[in-house]
């Protein structure tokens, strides 16, 4: 299931994929998108998206209510104008998409239409992702999909049929890369109700890997997602929440996202894999675990009873399981206090022994 962007390879036996989300946070400003690129290169993204659309290719501009945002964080708006303020326009990717080369860093989009795909292209675009909004798109899903590059696909709302539907459409276009991002489409939400196990039921159930899409305040949903499997983790992301945009309550900003980058990736490490074989790391304590000691000075024929061995520590003597089978045995040669047992110097058990 495992699949590379531009050489990073996304899977659960890798480095978690740290996606920061520009979305609308470069307020309206060429220059301050490039610099948030710049900045969440510097604290370790592994990648940053952008999204391709205009305020024409999302909606109309009317003023019937349906189209109207009646409460949460964008209440007021008309969905026309707020799309106008968010978007990035289509001009400026170009410059984006060449400076993120000048820079190495990995840049791809979400795209709402067929235009942004066609444009997204010529700029060869290394993947794609598809919105929470737009998986019951199943138009524009199948033309992305024909690209056959990595999809990220965000589940937001979305129920078992609808995302059924989504990946059986880019699989008939041949697209197999996926990754599918559980998702929270609240913003900001609730970390109570971020219902992280729904990742395991997108794994086993589609069998492609599987991500956070994370809308949370904080990084506690991020870690907790990698710890159950997440190959990658997208958060918005800005260059400060003083700096007020349409995305920014919800973003973090540039020591944040070294922060989960750093966070995550020890999250990751710490899986390792289930096995009973002792790490080796392990191997120099074992000399410190308990084991059975003499605690008297004891003379060659004398019969052990219970006063005259302990279990503690350290480990050079018979385990403590032995402990029963020690007591009775006949003493084979002299022994001193802070000796440990071993077999060598136990004869037999004496017939009156207890076990």
């Amino acid at each position: 299931m495992s699949f590379y962007i531009q050489n990073t390879p996304i899977g659960e036996h890798h480095p978690p994929y740290i996606i920061a989300e520009l979305s609308a946070n470069h307020n309206g400003s060429l220059k301050r998108a490039k610099l948030s690129m710049k900045a969440a290169k510097d604290s370790g993204a592994s990648a940053v998206k952008i999204q391709s659309y205009t305020a024409d290719t999302m909606t109309i501009d009317s003023d019937l209510p349906e189209f109207l945002i009646k409460g949460g964080l964008w209440d007021g708006y008309k969905l026309y104008d707020l799309y106008k303020e968010a978007q990035t326009p289509f001009e400026w990717h170009e410059e984006l998409f060449r400076f993120a080369k000048e820079i190495d860093l990995t840049l791809f989009s979400s795209p709402f239409d067929e235009t942004a795909v066609d444009m997204l292209e010529k700029l060869n675009t290394p993947a794609y992702k598809i919105a929470s909004f737009e998986i019951v798109d199943l138009p524009l899903i199948k033309y992305i999909a024909r690209t056959k590059k990595p999809l990220f696909m965000s589940t937001g709302m979305a129920s078992e049929q609808e995302i059924s539907e989504a990946i059986a459409t880019a699989k008939q276009e041949g697209c197999e890369e996926i990754l599918l991002f559980h998702c929270i489409s609240s913003y900001p939400a609730p970390i109570q109700e971020a219902n992280l196990l729904q990742m395991l039921q997108l794994k086993e159930k589609y069998g492609v890997e599987i991500g956070l899409s994370d809308h949370t305040i904080g990084n506690t949903a991020a870690i907790a997602a990698v710890s159950l499997g997440a190959s990658a983790i997208e958060k918005h992301f800005t260059l400060s929440r003083a700096e007020k945009g349409p995305d920014s309550t919800f973003s973090m900003e540039p020591d944040e996202l070294s922060a989960l980058v750093s966070e995550t990736y020890n999250a990751s490490m710490s899986l390792g894999t289930a096995s009973f074989d002792r790490p080796d790391i392990e191997s120099g304590n074992i000399v410190f675990r308990r084991s059975i000691y003499f605690v008297k000075n004891l003379k060659a024929g004398h019969i052990i009873e219970d006063g005259d061995i302990r279990r503690i520590r350290p480990g050079f003597g018979l385990k403590p399981k032995y402990y029963d089978e020690v007591i009775g045995a006949c003493l084979k040669e002299d022994v001193h206090r802070g000796q440990p047992v071993s077999w060598n110097t136990l004869g037999k058990r004496s017939s009156g022994s207890h076990t």
